[in-house]
């Protein structure tokens, strides 16, 4: 029976279903048992669904049997690493022909379909191991992380970060009172996944290469412009496809500091800087955002403020970590008794130099984000960044991408209910519509 065909097949489907990085960690041994093979779908196939191939794979329970790509010219990597693979264009196909004979799958492809794809795996009850962030609209965030409670799939989102000995070290620091009580928080990244240009007035022929209909998918139909502006990576700056710095940096780097104290959900955020255009995000965000406190707070209540492209932490906060400059991303972790420095991808620094001197780091043992994945789905551990977690941090990252459409008005949000208290038209911005013929159950009705 097709994917496609009813509501009823779908819902039959859902009633049957009822690893990490080298520089922090150690390579891993297992030995394989014939009983525990895991077979697997990569949706994506090239940039960093490679990386996220690649890394699986060196689980020796781990078993590629198909991949899916829109683009059929990156398709050679999978291609030349391992042999008996199917391959496919249209990720419903995958659903419709190899449904029953796969195990897990990763949703390493643009944001806008990460969305689409994972809900439709899990209702299928497969493993899901999906890229930050989550999903593009915090809608389709909650409803997938409920779905994936509900069908009792192991989920992993792809911050592998997460997993290194660094980002774990700057949790435990915070966590047993290295800095006292946190006071404030500040993080940033360098990179500018937006576009202050106009978009080109033109349509370019599709190549013969490319499924054009199926990278739309949900998404708004849209006339393909080529010269790079959409694919395979200018996604990211689009409205309609991507979540800009934000959305791309801000599930690896509000990750530490989200779990080292502990947050939840905003109650309110600020963005004081350019406001997306028509069809794509702005570059130098600057966002407030207060969040209840928690036993790692100083208050009642934490600011948490982030900023990209060329934008900084102020002068009055880069000063308490003088000595080696400040990084292209990362956090500034101000407490009641010291002041950490995460860079991302390194190890956290405490300042006063002079008071934490001879401090004892806590000594870690090295985690794999991506075998933790594997080792999960064939019973024998568990992920440390399911959608349990990185639901409500993706949730609270594109709260950001929200606040930029409202410059300089102070919003504030009701998690439990998915609105915001005092600007409906914010609220409206919390889902959207999917494109004719891309009906999603679980997701569009």
């Amino acid at each position: 029976m097709s994917y496609r065909s009813t509501r009823r097949s779908f819902l039959k489907h859902v009633a049957v279903a009822g690893a990490a990085l080298p520089w922090a960690m150690p390579r891993l041994v297992r030995a394989a048992s014939p009983n525990t093979m895991l077979n697997h779908i990569a949706f994506g196939a090239n940039g960093m669904a490679k990386s996220d191939i690649s890394s699986l794979s060196r689980h020796p329970s781990f078993k590629l049997i198909a991949a899916c790509d829109v683009d059929s010219t990156r398709l050679d990597y999978v291609k030349g690493a391992f042999k008996d693979v199917q391959f496919f264009s249209d990720w419903r196909e995958v659903f419709d022909k190899l449904g029953d004979k796969f195990d897990s799958c990763n949703v390493t492809v643009p944001d806008h379909s990460h969305a689409p794809i994972a809900m439709t795996a899990i209702h299928h009850g497969k493993h899901v191991y999906c890229q930050k962030p989550l999903c593009h609209e915090i809608y389709e965030v909650r409803k997938v992380t409920e779905a994936a409670a509900k069908a009792g799939v192991v989920t992993q989102m792809g911050i592998q970060i997460h997993s290194s000995i660094y980002y774990r070290m700057a949790v435990a620091i915070v966590q047993s009172g290295g800095i006292g009580k946190v006071k404030e928080i500040h993080s940033w990244s360098g990179k500018k996944w937006g576009d202050n240009g106009a978009r080109p007035n033109r349509s370019d022929p599709v190549p013969d290469t490319l499924n054009w209909d199926v990278w739309l998918g949900v998404g708004p139909q849209t006339d393909f412009i080529g010269g790079g502006y959409f694919h395979p990576g200018q996604w990211r700056k689009r409205l309609d496809f991507g979540t800009g710095t934000f959305g791309d940096m801000g599930c690896h780097i509000y990750d530490p500091i989200y779990n080292a104290a502990a947050l939840t959900a905003p109650v309110s955020l600020t963005s004081l800087g350019p406001k997306p255009s028509e069809y794509n995000w702005g570059i130098n965000a600057h966002i407030k955002y207060v969040f209840p406190g928690t036993q790692y707070t100083e208050s009642k209540t934490v600011n948490v403020t982030w900023y990209d492209g060329d934008m900084r932490p102020p002068k009055e906060v880069t000063d308490l970590v003088t000595g080696r400059g400040i990084p292209g991303q990362g956090s500034i972790i101000v407490g009641t008794e010291g002041t950490m420095l995460l860079p991302h991808i390194e190890r956290p620094f405490l300042y006063p130099v002079d008071k934490y001197k001879d401090y004892a780091y806590p000594k870690l043992e090295g985690q794999d984000h991506w075998l933790q994945f594997v080792d999960a789905c064939t019973g024998t551990g568990k992920t440390s960044a399911g959608f349990d977690y990185a639901g409500p941090l993706t949730e609270s990252v594109l709260l950001g991408g929200v606040a930029t459409r409202f410059p300089n008005e102070t919003i504030e949000w009701d998690a439990p209910s998915l609105s915001f208290k005092n600007k409906p038209e914010a609220t409206a911005l919390i889902r959207r519509t999917y494109r004719k013929g891309w009906n999603i159950p679980g997701l569009s009705d």
